[in-house]
């Protein structure tokens, strides 16, 4: 009974201690720097969110920096092209830095050493002038992990030969996009992350280059400085992001803020979010968002 208790006790102060928002207007005096979320947040894998290009457009018109941070596990480059031809505003952002970008610097410190590439083709980019020797299995030092080659059909069990084969050489993986899973339009399309997670629970070693990471937030940090041509206090930052275990989890533990946006990934839209959704997602020790807001929106 006690327990029941305390974990009442519970859901209802994260019930009021998380407010929603229908705009994050209010909250750009506050924050200066807003590192941004893309998918889930800017488009959903088919078309554009408008309302959160224009909020972008409307903060840095007010001032703000607004860089975008994405698990996207290719160049910068190449998300600025996939999100503009998606309908994202070119005006909705000072910059774009992706876990793709920091996996690069991880390859780079490979060498030139052979690595296996577990991903589809189109993540190829990743790999150009990195000087990396791709190899299979068998002739690799280390694993380079995108994604699943076909994510509309495939799940990470349809990996486990793979993964066996790479656990018995003891191979590491660099894991390029830690999210577990992405809405698609309607559809809950698995990631990289969803890949590492199996790899570990096998005994593998596994290491992530995007969020909740630092390594990632320290990049998004540095091109915030060089936008705004001075130093960053992370008290002027604010996350936005609809997953919990990459956006919000990698805000909180980097020392920053963050605003929740809800999403597929987290709420069912049977659901929506009100304070006992809230409460459900939310309940517990874990870290928590300043606020929430069902969409992006100024």
């Amino acid at each position: 009974m006690a327990i029941r208790v305390a974990e009442l006790a519970c859901s209802i102060a994260v019930m009021t201690s998380i407010p929603t928002i229908d705009g994050a207007r209010s909250l750009a005096g506050r924050y200066p720097v807003w590192l941004c979320d893309i998918w889930g947040v800017l488009h959903n894998g088919v078309a554009a969110y408008p309302a959160a290009s224009a909020a972008l457009v409307a903060f840095r018109g007010a001032g703000g920096t607004a860089i975008l941070i994405t698990n996207a596990p290719r160049p910068c480059d190449d998300v600025k092209r996939q999100i503009a031809n998606l309908g994202v505003s070119a005006e909705a952002h000072d910059a774009i830095v992706t876990s793709g970008d920091v996996t690069r610097a991880l390859i780079v410190d490979y060498g030139k050493r052979p690595l296996f590439h577990l991903g589809p083709e189109r993540d190829s980019s990743l790999f150009a002038g990195t000087g990396a020797r791709l190899t299979g299995i068998d002739g690799a030092e280390a694993v380079v992990c995108t994604g699943l080659i076909d994510d509309v059909t495939e799940t990470p069990d349809s990996y486990k030969d793979q993964l066996a084969a790479m656990r018995e050489r003891n191979l590491p993986m660099i894991c390029a996009n830690p999210d577990i899973v992405v809405e698609r339009g309607a559809a809950i399309c698995y990631c990289a992350g969803a890949i590492g997670q199996a790899y570990e629970a096998m005994g593998g070693h596994v290491a992530y280059a995007g969020k909740p990471h630092a390594p990632i937030y320290e990049a998004a940090m540095a091109r915030a400085a060089q936008v705004r041509g001075a130093a960053i206090s992370k008290r002027d930052v604010l996350a936005i992001g609809d997953g919990l275990h990459t956006d919000i989890l990698g805000a909180r533990r980097f020392g920053i803020d963050a605003l929740f946006v809800a999403s597929g990934i987290h709420l069912s839209p049977s659901e929506g979010l009100n304070k006992r959704t809230l409460a459900k997602l939310f309940s517990g020790q874990g870290p928590h968002p300043i606020a929430a807001t069902a969409h992006l929106a100024w």
